[in-house]
């Protein structure tokens, strides 16, 4: 753990493993020359690959070179609103590196992501061109301006994915979500999609596209590239909006929870309150606390 903000998980890299057995060594060899081709195009793509048709291609041709198949209920992320209104706060659960192209290959939406992302090889080079938010979650001092932020950019219009577990876990139906973020939908007035991510092969669920522990990119790679018929399911559940009816972002999170992780019964986790020197109106609960 790396400051007051990161989340324990129990999951390790033992937790990720294949469903079936793995793909003849001569497919890992093609994926993998598929997949690093896919890398050279993107990255050589520059500052251009922010570009919506751009980004959705790019992210479909790395699922693709590394023989993933994607089955979802959903065309897009973003729910519908005016023209001019607010973007909306994509909450997505957390298993892989491959989430990330998995949520842009449906939609080039903004993402938030914890800023040693921007350091892991090759994912680390895509999401900085693809305009990715990092937050520094070591300096607790920074959650009011990283939520604030995040306030502006749906206020802007722009849509966002963020994950609430704010680390990983090895399955769909684990960890807890974080409030601090659902506080910007709150200011912003702008709805709130949850999203479930789920992996099988051959229709068994597999955790074998875990990233989670200690694990390095370059392993969990090698697993992802020999894994035999690995599909992504990607679920859009219906939007959430506080309505102005005096319902904060517990509320929203103990919702938008249940919907992502398979319908179980909210969790209720415990609240550190606000940060000193920064208060909140009488109408929202406090911004600043350690579930981010």
């Amino acid at each position: 753990m790396n400051g007051p903000w990161d989340v324990w998980s129990a999951c390790t890299p033992d937790c990720a493993a294949h469903a079936v057995p793995r793909v003849r060594p001569v497919e890992t060899a093609l994926r993998c020359a598929a997949f690093a081709r896919a890398v050279r195009r993107a990255l050589t793509d520059g500052e251009r690959m922010a570009d919506p048709v751009r980004l959705r291609s790019h992210a479909r041709a790395l699922l693709t070179a590394l023989g993933i198949r994607r089955e979802g209920t959903a065309e897009r992320l973003a729910a519908p609103v005016a023209a001019g209104g607010p973007g909306t706060l994509i909450v997505v659960n957390h298993i892989s590196w491959l989430d990330i192209p998995a949520l842009l290959a449906v939609e080039p939406v903004t993402l938030l992501a914890k800023r040693e992302v921007g350091g892991w090889p090759i994912v680390g080079g895509l999401a900085r061109r693809a305009g990715t938010h990092f937050i520094d979650r070591e300096n607790p001092r920074q959650l009011p301006f990283s939520v604030r932020e995040l306030t502006e950019l749906l206020d802007s219009g722009r849509s966002v994915a963020v994950f609430p577990q704010a680390t990983t876990w090895c399955t769909a139906e684990q960890g807890v979500f974080r409030r601090a973020t659902f506080q910007a939908a709150i200011d912003a007035g702008a709805p709130v999609r949850p999203v479930t991510l789920r992996y099988s092969q051959q229709g068994i669920p597999s955790t074998v596209a875990a990233f989670c522990g200690e694990d390095t990119f370059a392993a969990s790679l090698r697993r992802v590239l020999a894994a035999r018929a690995l599909t992504l399911h990607l679920t859009a559940h219906p939007p959430l909006t506080a309505d102005g009816d005096g319902l904060g972002r517990r509320w929203l999170a103990r919702r938008a929870e249940s919907a992502v992780l398979g319908g179980r019964a909210p969790t209720e986790p415990v609240d550190r309150g606000p940060v000193r020197g920064l208060p909140s109106p009488r109408t929202r609960e406090p911004v600043a606390d350690r579930h981010v």
